[in-house]
């Protein structure tokens, strides 16, 4: 599912087959005080992004439109191939990027983030990427970590330790980012790679989502929601009920029947199996 406008009805997909077997669920909103969604977002094996569009009225859709588009003319759309890589990834980027300063002279940009399932040596992985405030979490073995790092002036003072973690939510500059395509001198996207593990659950969102909900409810959701679909439609409906002030988009990705060799290299070290009886929240 590609999307970019306003409010739309939620829908469920699921890829099966032999090995790794994805079951994903996604929506949007306008929220409750924007005239304009400028929320777009992908869901389509292997791609699960969302993108913020930034610069008012129709700019900021048209950014976050011109990004999710350039993902969508990935061939591994249309093949099924779970082969991209981050270097592949940085050329349709750079391509969106490139092409959302043509057309709006810079005056509009997009965050992103998401995951996209890539297979090497017959081994799944997460290959996550952000730019932006947006952001993508991971609900494993009953703890929610966020993966991505926010781009923006809260984080930084919170990377500084001049504000805390709960100051950042009310912080007057909150919504400044410090990276984003289309706009500004700083467009490097990070990226991170770890192994796709057995009833992984990934959450895409924008900041409509995190503004609202607190990580503890966001992991409450998560870890209560049996289907990744009643996950999206709850995480929406909670945003819209602390005020919707934002759009907000949600994609939520379950990971079943994941062939994974404990002997087999992999980019992150194995959890402690001390730690698996705990449930907590990064």
């Amino acid at each position: 599912m590609i999307k970019q406008p306003a409010n739309e009805p939620s829908s469920t997909r699921q890829q099966r087959g032999q090995g790794l077997q994805l079951t994903y669920g996604y929506g949007t909103d306008r929220g409750l005080r924007r005239e304009l969604n400028e929320d777009s977002y992908i869901a389509s094996d292997p791609v699960f992004a969302v993108a913020d569009g930034m610069g008012g009225h129709e700019a900021g859709e048209i950014a976050s439109g011109m990004c999710i588009r350039a993902l969508a003319a990935m061939p591994q759309l249309t093949t099924g191939d779970r082969t991209a890589t981050a270097a592949v990834l940085q050329q349709y980027l750079a391509y969106a990027d490139d092409s959302i300063r043509e057309a709006t002279g810079a005056r509009a940009g997009t965050t992103l983030t998401g995951a996209v399932v890539l297979e090497q040596m017959g081994l799944p992985y997460w290959l996550v990427m952000n730019i932006g405030d947006s952001r993508t979490y991971r609900l494993s073995r009953d703890r929610l970590e966020q993966i991505s790092v926010d781009h923006s002036e809260v984080q930084e003072l919170v990377d500084a330790g001049k504000i805390t973690a709960q100051q950042a939510r009310v912080h007057p500059r909150r919504h400044v980012v410090t990276r984003a395509l289309g706009t500004g001198d700083e467009t490097e996207v990070d990226y991170w790679l770890f192994p796709v593990e057995e009833g992984d659950r990934i959450m895409v969102c924008s900041d409509g989502l995190t503004s609202e909900v607190d990580d503890e409810h966001i992991f409450h959701i998560l870890a209560t929601e049996g289907q990744p679909q009643e996950a999206v439609d709850a995480l929406i409906q909670a945003a819209l009920r602390n005020g919707g002030s934002d759009n907000v988009t949600v994609i939520v990705v379950d990971a079943r029947n994941v062939l994974y060799d404990d002997g087999a290299a992999t980019t992150l070290p194995r959890r402690d199996a001390a730690a698996e009886d705990e449930t907590t929240l990064q």
